[in-house]
C-alpha cells in the first residue's frame, strides 16, 4: 500500500448557508489522502499504474465548484468522484476548510474532515 496526499489546494468558491456566501464567495483550502496499491507503479514507471494526481486534483476542483450549503456535502462529493473514477482507490481522506468564515468572530478557518473506505 501507498499514500498519495495533495496539500493545501487552494480554491475560490461559493459554499454557505447564507446567501451572501452563494454571492461573494470565499477562499478555500483542501486536502485530500488516497490510499493504494503502488508497488506495480514503483516497478513499472507508468502513469497507468498509479493514481494520477492531476485527476485527483480535477475531481477536487470539480466539486468544490458545485455550490453546497454544507463542507460535509462537498467533502462527501469529492469521496465519492474519488472512488468513480479511480478503481485502484481504497481509502480516501479529504479536509475541506473556509477560510475566514462569516461566524461573527475572529476564527482563521472552519474545517470538515471526513474519511472513506471501500
Amino acid at each position: 500500500m501507498g499514500r498519495i496526499r495533495l496539500k493545501n489546494i487552494k480554491i475560490y468558491a461559493f459554499h454557505g448557508c447564507l446567501d451572501e456566501e452563494g454571492q461573494i464567495g470565499s477562499d478555500y483550502i483542501v486536502n485530500l489522502s488516497v490510499k493504494a496499491d503502488l508497488k506495480k507503479a514503483s516497478n513499472t514507471d507508468a502513469l497507468s499504474d498509479t493514481v494520477d494526481y492531476v485527476l485527483l486534483q480535477k475531481i477536487v476542483k470539480d466539486e468544490m465548484a458545485i455550490r453546497s450549503k454544507l463542507l460535509e456535502h462537498v467533502a462527501k462529493r469529492i469521496i465519492d468522484s474519488v472512488f468513480i473514477k479511480l478503481e485502484m482507490v481504497t481509502n480516501v481522506k479529504v479536509t475541506v476548510s473556509k477560510r475566514n468564515p462569516p461566524i461573527g468572530g475572529d476564527v482563521a478557518e472552519v474545517s470538515v474532515t471526513m474519511k472513506r473506505s471501500r
